[in-house]
This record gives structure tokens, sequence and C-alpha cells, in this order.
């Protein structure tokens, strides 16, 4: 089974691929950003403290 992943619409070039990440607790989160796959783009949706952000800078976490 393909997995299909919806089309960027601020570039409509890329695709948007899920994030996961882990909480707090400890407990994992799935989906909690969509990415675009262009660099160049760079456009994302994330849920943060359960607000939905849009396009804000991504950083790779070094823990």
């Amino acid at each position: 089974m393909e997995n299909k992943y919806p089309e960027c619409q601020k570039c409509g070039r890329g695709v948007l691929v899920p994030l996961s990440d882990y909480g707090r607790d400890g407990a994992s989160i799935r989906y909690k950003a969509w990415v675009c796959t262009r660099p160049d783009c760079g456009f994302n949706i994330r849920i943060d403290n359960g607000e939905i952000s849009f396009g804000k800078p991504l950083e790779a976490s070094h823990k």
C-alpha cells in the first residue's frame, strides 16, 4: 500500500509529509507537523500546545 501525501499549497511542486514528536511526558505525538519536501519552499504547519501555526521556521532539535 502506497502512502499519498497532499500537494504543497504554497509552491505546488512539493508534497507535505508528516513529522512526529514526543510530548513533555514522553507520549508520542503523531503528525505534530507537516512540512514541504522542497527546502526552498519551507512551508510548514505545526501544532504547539494545542495551537496551529503556519510558516514558522523549523529548527532541528539536539537532545
